[in-house]
């Protein structure tokens, strides 16, 4: 059985993550570990962690979810595992045997201390027996002084690779050789596998459960090379194709570890204190402590389910979580523009809202020009319509918008003067229910 056999199946949420999109993943891939036994499941994040996350699993004793770079098939998903090996001080006439005892064409030689050192294959047989037809009398007598030396004496070389290449990318490496396959080294330069081009035919796609999103732009890298099984979100419906059904919860509430908690609570799973304490954090922060105009009658009805769970209180928990969050800010003009960042397709063109929220938007404003200058090279480099940065006041329950780029549609949406790139609009606290929506429609 090859090791893609045992691959868990992958629960992670969309690039620059926030506390609900690691949360969620968090707190889903361990209701589908309890509901679905077979299968293994595991937490992944694109992206740092955000400081309320790490304060969260730390204060409850859960592990961060790995980070994963891409989900493009890789060499260990097609390589044969642990190939027969022998060492390079064996004889010719043990490689001999091995090879017909096995039937297989290659096998892998190490040293003294387990590194790979080249193969010896059937070719080189062949290749020595063809040698002796130039002078049959002497065949016997070379054929056994042969077999008693050692195999370092007749090494051949071989492609190398590293388990996490990327497939498509080792596919012409295989081919191109003439040995017709390639060795598979660990970090010590120990033999771990062989890919053959009979296992390049197999291209096996990993599978994936989106959280918090479902847009490509948004999606790990090689996400259209994976299998897609499931999507949880509170997201508008995006670009995510899949070639078959799959479960698709997508529901209008305040976040989606709203809806991960609904599904505890659907497949009757009692909350565990660690993971309430986790999902909740998630609502209290994706609502702005239930402050948002995203904000469900729902929302606050799990919010309090979940903190009696957790044995917490939820506008205690609320504050400290974004104490944490603050505290954790470093307050660099990159960190304010790109921390929570999203990018749009509107058409032809594109654009970027992120948001920062703090509990004073005075000393983020004090570094405005910058932040300008900062988002004028990033539209340039980019080539975006605009981007627009959302410094959110939890307190004063506004934002102050700042931008560069083209501001009429901005403008146009919210009946506000940006000649100056800079202007507060009061009630705006949520990207996703108050300023995308109307950007995009």
């Amino acid at each position: 059985m090859n090791e893609q056999d045992h691959e868990p199946i992958i629960v992670v949420g969309h690039r620059n993550p926030d506390n609900d999109s690691i949360s969620s993943a968090v707190g889903y891939a361990h209701l589908k570990s309890l509901t679905n036994p077979h299968n293994s499941y595991e937490a992944m994040r694109l992206g740092p962690m955000p400081h309320e996350s790490s304060y969260v699993l730390d204060r409850f004793g859960l592990p961060y979810p790995p980070v994963l770079t891409h989900v493009h098939s890789r060499v260990r998903d097609v390589m044969t595992p642990r190939p027969l090996q022998i060492a390079q001080s064996a004889t010719m006439r043990e490689a001999g045997e091995t090879l017909k005892r096995h039937s297989i064409r290659t096998l892998v030689v190490h040293d003294e201390n387990g590194r790979f050192q080249g193969v010896i294959d059937t070719t080189t047989f062949a290749n020595l027996y063809l040698a002796e037809l130039d002078n049959a009398q002497a065949a016997a007598a070379t054929r056994l002084a042969t077999l008693v030396q050692p195999v370092s004496a007749f090494l051949s070389a071989a492609p190398i690779l590293e388990a996490e290449d990327i497939l498509n990318e080792a596919r012409e490496t295989v081919l191109a050789s003439a040995l017709r396959q390639a060795v598979v080294l660990d970090e010590d330069g120990k033999a771990i596998g062989i890919v053959t081009r009979t296992d390049l035919a197999r291209t096996p796609r990993r599978k994936v459960i989106l959280v918090d999103h479902n847009e490509s732009s948004q999606a790990v890298n090689g996400i259209l090379e994976a299998e897609v099984v499931e999507v949880v979100d509170h997201h508008r419906i995006g670009d995510i194709q899949t070639t078959m059904p799959i479960p698709f919860i997508n529901m209008p509430l305040g976040s989606t570890a709203s809806i991960v908690a609904t599904e505890y609570l659907r497949n009757n799973v009692p909350f565990e204190p660690t993971y309430a304490a986790v999902l909740l954090s998630a609502v209290l922060t994706d609502t702005v402590l239930l402050k948002s105009p995203s904000t469900s009658p729902r929302d606050q009805e799990l919010a309090e389910i979940l903190a009696k769970a957790a044995g917490l209180e939820v506008q205690t928990f609320g504050r400290e979580l974004f104490e944490a969050r603050f505290a954790g800010q470093d307050g660099s003009v990159e960190s304010i523009v790109l921390a929570d960042s999203k990018v749009f397709e509107r058409g032809d063109t594109s654009f970027m809202v992120s948001q920062f929220e703090t509990v004073n938007t005075a000393d983020i404003l004090k570094k405005e020009g910058e932040i300008i200058e900062f988002l004028d090279d990033l539209v340039r480099r980019q080539g975006h319509e605009f981007a627009l940065v959302l410094v959110t006041d939890i307190m004063r329950e506004g934002s102050q918008f700042i931008i560069s780029g083209t501001p009429r549609l901005v403008e146009h949406s919210f009946g506000i003067d940006l000649s100056s790139k800079s202007a507060w609009v009061p009630g705006i606290l949520s990207r996703k229910k108050q300023v995308a929506p109307r950007l995009l429609d």
